[in-house]
């Protein structure tokens, strides 16, 4: 435990911000999930979920590479079926 009055700040500041990114990174999963789950993927579908990455990836949440790379992937897969 700290014992220093700037230290407990600390460690109710990290508690708070951890609860934030898990919160975010369980909305991030769940966006890319249903995307992934949806039988017929549209343009639109893929800018929100496009929108939420880049949000998380601005706040800190995930890597802006790791969004980078979701995006490309989805985008494939999105390209992908209306070719076939």
């Amino acid at each position: 435990m700290p014992r220093i009055k700037s230290a407990e700040k600390r460690v109710q500041i990290e508690k708070v911000r951890r609860a934030n990114n898990a919160s975010a990174k369980s909305a991030l999963r769940t966006a890319v999930k249903n995307f992934e789950k949806d039988e017929k993927h549209t343009a639109v579908e893929l800018s929100v979920v496009s929108s939420i990455l880049d949000k998380a990836a601005a706040k800190g949440t995930i890597h802006p590479n790791k969004a980078a790379r979701k995006k490309s992937r989805l985008a494939k897969r999105l390209n992908n079926e209306a070719q076939a």
